[in-house]
Protein backbone atom coordinates (compact mmCIF):
# COMPACT_ATOMS: atom_id res chain seq x y z
CA UNK A 1 0.00 0.00 0.00
CA UNK A 2 1.20 3.48 -0.90
CA UNK A 3 -0.05 5.50 2.07
CA UNK A 4 0.55 8.86 0.36
CA UNK A 5 -1.61 7.77 -2.59
CA UNK A 6 -4.34 6.33 -0.36
CA UNK A 7 -4.51 9.48 1.77
CA UNK A 8 -4.57 11.82 -1.22
CA UNK A 9 -7.24 9.80 -3.00
CA UNK A 10 -9.43 9.69 0.11
CA UNK A 11 -8.97 13.40 0.74
CA UNK A 12 -10.18 14.18 -2.77
CA UNK A 13 -13.11 11.76 -2.46
CA UNK A 14 -14.37 13.27 0.79
CA UNK A 15 -13.72 16.86 -0.31
CA UNK A 16 -15.62 16.49 -3.57
CA UNK A 17 -18.47 14.69 -1.75
CA UNK A 18 -18.83 17.86 0.33
CA UNK A 19 -18.91 19.91 -2.86
CA UNK A 20 -15.84 21.93 -1.89
CA UNK A 21 -13.21 23.22 -4.29
CA UNK A 22 -9.57 22.83 -3.29
CA UNK A 23 -9.47 26.54 -2.59
CA UNK A 24 -12.58 26.51 -0.37
CA UNK A 25 -11.39 23.42 1.47
CA UNK A 26 -7.90 24.85 1.99
CA UNK A 27 -9.41 27.97 3.52
CA UNK A 28 -11.65 25.86 5.77
CA UNK A 29 -8.69 23.98 7.25
CA UNK A 30 -6.23 26.89 7.23
CA UNK A 31 -3.92 25.58 4.54
CA UNK A 32 -2.88 26.75 1.08
CA UNK A 33 -4.65 25.51 -2.05
CA UNK A 34 -1.40 24.35 -3.64
CA UNK A 35 -0.65 22.26 -0.54
CA UNK A 36 -4.03 20.51 -0.81
CA UNK A 37 -3.43 19.99 -4.53
CA UNK A 38 -0.01 18.44 -3.90
CA UNK A 39 -1.52 16.03 -1.36
CA UNK A 40 -4.31 14.99 -3.72
CA UNK A 41 -1.80 14.50 -6.56
CA UNK A 42 0.32 12.26 -4.31
CA UNK A 43 3.31 14.59 -4.41
CA UNK A 44 3.42 15.46 -0.74
CA UNK A 45 3.61 13.68 2.61
CA UNK A 46 2.09 15.51 5.55
CA UNK A 47 2.46 15.76 9.31
CA UNK A 48 0.09 14.09 11.75
CA UNK A 49 -1.09 17.52 12.89
CA UNK A 50 -2.16 18.37 9.35
CA UNK A 51 -3.81 14.96 8.96
CA UNK A 52 -5.97 15.81 11.97
CA UNK A 53 -6.77 19.29 10.67
CA UNK A 54 -7.87 17.81 7.35
CA UNK A 55 -10.01 15.13 9.01
CA UNK A 56 -11.66 17.75 11.23
CA UNK A 57 -12.39 20.00 8.25
CA UNK A 58 -13.89 17.04 6.36
CA UNK A 59 -15.90 15.94 9.39
CA UNK A 60 -14.60 12.36 9.22
CA UNK A 61 -12.75 10.10 11.60
CA UNK A 62 -9.02 10.33 10.92
CA UNK A 63 -8.57 6.61 10.27
CA UNK A 64 -10.99 6.74 7.32
CA UNK A 65 -8.45 8.77 5.36
CA UNK A 66 -6.07 5.80 5.52
CA UNK A 67 -8.47 3.06 4.40
CA UNK A 68 -7.60 1.65 1.01
CA UNK A 69 -10.51 0.87 -1.31
CA UNK A 70 -10.23 -2.41 -3.12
Amino acid sequence: MDIVKVFGTNLKKYRTALGLSQEAFAEKCGMHRTYISAIECHRRSISLENVQRIADALGVETYKLFLEEK
